[in-house]
């Protein structure tokens, strides 16, 4: 887990004063982290003072729509919100998927720091967590046509990243050289 405070349970968080913290919950597979969910969870951080943002699906990675591995996808968000100065107000941690969507609330609960507020645009997630009883609010992103299948497309064709990726992502992948990966998964997927 990567973060500043540690919470057990899920009792509502708790500042080193004792006074409440205002907690949101960002749920994504970040296949890439673009512009789009960081200038949603900047929004979002103007509502609460701390996010979890959960990184799905952890265990896929090298396919089309998953190349990148968990740690990849940390290590995107990370240097993002550092650049930006946020990175101690994020808790930034993978839960794996279950198929059984009555479970999935209590695994992120269970993983997780307490959580107040869950900031979604999927209507299912929607529907779990306000069934689960929590205050759930969409994601406004001034980026909200962008989205990481365009970004993929863009990282395959050696197209410039500018203005779909903060810029600490786009080194990011410049320095795993993530198009030459894309071309491998492609043509991994072309000889099945």
């Amino acid at each position: 887990m990567l973060g500043k405070k540690e919470n057990s349970g899920n009792a509502k968080g708790r500042s080193e004063k004792g006074g409440t913290v205002k907690r949101g919950l960002f749920v994504g597979r970040f296949q890439p982290y673009h512009l789009g969910h960081h200038n949603a969870l900047k929004n979002a951080l103007l509502q609460v003072n701390e996010m979890v943002i959960v990184v799905g699906s952890p265990k896929e990675s090298f396919q089309p729509q998953n190349p990148f591995t968990a740690g990849e996808r940390l290590e995107m968000i990370s240097a993002a919100l550092r650049e930006d100065g946020i990175f101690a107000k994020c808790y930034i941690i993978p839960v794996d998927d279950i198929l059984e969507y009555a479970l999935w609330t209590a695994r992120i609960k269970s993983y997780c720091p307490a959580f107040d507020i869950v900031f979604t645009n999927n209507p299912l997630v929607r529907e779990l967590f306000e069934a689960d009883g929590y205050r759930v609010e969409k994601l406004v992103s001034n980026n909200s046509r962008l989205d990481s299948t365009k970004v993929r497309s863009c990282i395959l064709k050696g197209e410039s990243l500018k203005g779909l990726v903060p810029e600490a992502v786009e080194e990011f992948l410049e320095a795993i050289n993530a198009k030459k990966r894309a071309e491998s998964i492609v043509a991994d997927e072309v000889k099945q």
